[in-house]
């Protein structure tokens, strides 16, 4: 596959796994009280410099993530695929998000316990997404290998 076309797939991928599986899961959770009421899901307030609203400002950075990880991780197949999408989100972006976002902004690294836990299950939950939506967007190896495909 060409790699513009994959770089697109990827950014749509992650900016669409933002704001379906990513505040789907935030959403659940501020339900059950994981995550406060005053941290709503699908956030509208306004993000400097540009004031987007801040569920927009994260969808593009999900595709940003996942525009980079479909090039590193988009040619394993099978569970290697799923395990490699999910554990990346769920390590590398809590990683980043907590110790090199903060002090890029001039702010304080934030408590970690629990919203480290937190982060890793709805960053998990974007990796699943965004391989999920690159597999139905026929990136990198097909779901059904050739020569497999199901008899009706």
């Amino acid at each position: 596959m060409l790699t513009s076309r994959l770089l697109i797939l990827g950014f749509v991928a992650g900016f669409v796994a933002v704001l379906i599986f990513h505040q789907g899961l935030w959403y659940l959770c501020n339900q059950i009280g994981l995550i406060p009421p005053e941290r709503p899901a699908w956030p509208l307030d306004p993000i400097p410099p540009f004031s987007v609203p801040s569920v927009i400002s994260k969808a593009f950075w999900g595709g940003v993530w996942g525009a980079v990880l479909v090039l590193l991780l988009g040619r394993f197949s099978g569970a290697s695929y799923w395990a490699n999408w999910i554990l990346v989100g769920a390590i590398a972006l809590p990683l980043v998000g907590f110790f090199v976002v903060p002090p890029l902004k001039g702010e304080p690294i934030p408590q970690l316990w629990p919203r480290f836990l937190v982060a890793m299950l709805l960053n998990g939950t974007w990796g699943f997404g965004t391989a999920f939506l690159l597999r139905l967007a026929g990136a990198g190896v097909p779901l059904i290998p050739e020569g497999k495909e199901q008899r009706s």
